[in-house]
């Protein structure tokens, strides 16, 4: 079942995330409704797509628990009111750089 979270307008470009169901880490919604670890790979999503694709994935819960919609910009990078949250989500820790994806602990 998929968190509560703000709605976001139809026309904002989004990207379906959740967690790995094996592993706990921050996954991303591919175009080949796959689940990769990179933001970079996610399809990003408008209007009835990005509906589309969430229920696709609320289906997927084998794979993947909580997804949910987050607003990136038409190039797929993080943008919106949850920066700061969804960064961390797909870089790694703030502090300690020598830790995380940010340092190629995979």
């Amino acid at each position: 079942m998929s968190s509560v979270r703000p709605k976001l307008k139809p026309a904002i470009p989004k990207v379906v995330t959740g967690w790995n169901t094996q592993t706990g880490r921050t996954v991303y919604l591919t175009a080949q409704e796959d689940w990769s670890e990179d933001i970079a790979d996610a399809a990003v999503f408008t209007g009835d797509a990005a509906d589309h694709a969430l229920t696709f994935a609320e289906e997927d819960q084998t794979r993947v628990n909580d997804p949910y919609v987050t607003e990136v910009d038409e190039n797929g990078q993080i943008a919106g009111r949850e920066v700061l949250r969804e960064t961390i989500r797909a870089k790694g820790p703030t502090i300690h750089p020598d830790l995380g994806k940010q340092a190629g602990n995979a």
